[in-house]
């Protein structure tokens, strides 16, 4: 564009965007760090970390700011244009169990634990799993938006999903969840989770387990599924790399296999949507459903409210930072207690469920100053819900309306009437009236039967 700009980072991400710029050709980009963090820090420190000193440099920033934007470009300093990447090898040489095991790990070819070394032998019993071609394009992914994206095939695919311990009859499952392209490693400073949810036929010919446990270690489809998911995260989609395509501060233990599991839709309540017929495919598809957030609440909360409410009150209450949208996976007892109370499907609870959830006070007016504004002014409702005292429910649902990036507000197909953010999901082996709740969002589903 010809205009001189500097950029200003904090300096944790120093690694992460001097990366960055050499990835994108521009290796001696002008560049001003400031101190860490910033977010949740009054304005007037921020005035003074600017009036301050670069915390790498230790000049004077405002004055380093000057220099870059004034001082001529050398020849090295304009050049710019994306770098070539050297293709990636097809096949590693020969050597020990042990020594490639090591390499590896020293490679961050795997999640910390041991994997299944992919000889060409293995690799080809997996993609005998499938009709596709082994260099068939199957996506593209990338850790976050500022990343390259890889584009990656069948047979690479089919490498992660030996190396994680899958059978070759998982094969296509595993295909339709890197179709969607979407990283279980999301680069940001949360540390987002992912989750996949699986429905049809191919639930019961590869033996996931719907029932006790389904959420737990007990299964080898449920497991190896999920940690495929992560593997092709971090080696055909460039992610999991600390501090440079990965930034999740703390990390998240649910990214080891990334809450993968079946629906029990023989579970399902008389009138209640497997969620792929939800989401518009038939009941005699197989398919898999991604969602994305950062936590899930294992919940078997015992109370004389009738369980439709004990859910109720908990969502009225749950906090996720800038979250609208959330999961609910409950065990088919709970799901016939909600259903014996005169919910006939999925959409009529999520509805009654956004219909009569508030949000706490503290919560709604730190994120509406306005509002407060008026409130003070004597605007109506907003000051007789301020009477109330600051930390009363204010009757407005966070689970109604619009998300930016959310597919949850499409209009039902069967009814005009709004979805809400609220997804609903059954599974479990029926030994206690048991629930799970988190901040979970529906991202896309694919086609299994299309990776035949």
């Amino acid at each position: 564009m010809g205009v001189p700009s500097v950029p200003m980072i904090t300096q944790r991400f120093e690694e992460l965007v001097t990366t960055i710029a050499y990835k994108k050709g521009i290796p001696n980009m002008r560049i001003t760090y400031t101190p860490h963090p910033i977010t949740d820090r009054p304005a007037e420190l921020c005035r003074q970390y600017v009036a301050g000193n670069d915390p790498l440099t230790g000049r004077p920033m405002l004055e380093e700011i000057y220099d870059s934007l004034t001082r001529p470009l050398s020849a090295e300093d304009a050049k710019a244009g994306f770098l070539k990447r050297d293709p990636r090898p097809r096949l590693i040489g020969p050597d020990t169990r042990d020594k490639l095991m090591e390499y590896f790990h020293e490679q961050g070819f795997t999640d910390g634990n041991p994997v299944i070394l992919p000889t060409e032998e293995k690799v080809d019993e997996m993609l005998k799993a499938t009709s596709r071609e082994r260099d068939e394009w199957v996506g593209q992914m990338r850790p976050s938006p500022p990343h390259e994206a890889w584009y990656y095939t069948v047979e690479m695919v089919a490498v992660n999903a030996v190396m994680a311990g899958a059978k070759p009859d998982y094969f296509p499952t595993i295909l339709a969840l890197a179709s969607k392209g979407v990283t279980s490693l999301f680069s940001s400073t949360s540390s987002f989770a992912r989750m996949a949810v699986v429905n049809g036929p191919i639930v019961e010919e590869i033996g996931m387990n719907t029932g006790i446990g389904a959420l737990g270690p007990m299964s080898r489809p449920n497991s190896s599924i999920g940690r495929s998911w992560t593997l092709i995260s971090k080696n055909l989609g460039g992610s999991g790399k600390p501090g440079e395509t990965y930034l999740g501060s703390q990390g998240n233990q649910l990214n080891y296999n990334n809450l993968c599991f079946p629906e029990t839709e023989t579970g399902l309540p008389e009138g209640w949507k497997p969620l792929h017929v939800q989401k518009g495919f038939d009941s005699s598809d197989s398919v898999v459903s991604i969602f994305s957030g950062w936590s899930i609440n294992d919940i078997a909360w015992y109370s004389p409210l009738p369980i439709h409410e004990v859910i109720r009150g908990w969502l009225e209450n749950f906090f996720s930072f800038g979250v609208s949208q959330a999961t609910l996976i409950l065990d088919p007892i709970v799901a016939a207690d909600v259903a014996s109370k005169g919910f006939a499907s999925k959409e009529a609870y999520a509805r009654y469920l956004a219909d009569n959830t508030g949000t706490p006070g503290w919560l709604y007016w730190s994120e509406h100053p306005k509002e407060l504004k008026q409130a003070e002014s004597g605007v109506e409702p907003y000051a007789g819900w301020l009477k109330r005292g600051k930390d009363t429910v204010v009757p407005v649902s966070r689970y109604k309306g619009g998300r930016r990036g959310s597919s949850s507000f499409l209009a039902s197909k069967d009814t005009n009437e709004p979805t809400t953010s609220i997804e609903i999901v059954v599974t479990g082996g029926g030994t206690n009236t048991f629930w799970s709740g988190g901040d979970f969002g529906y991202v896309g589903s694919a086609s299994v039967d299309h990776w035949r």
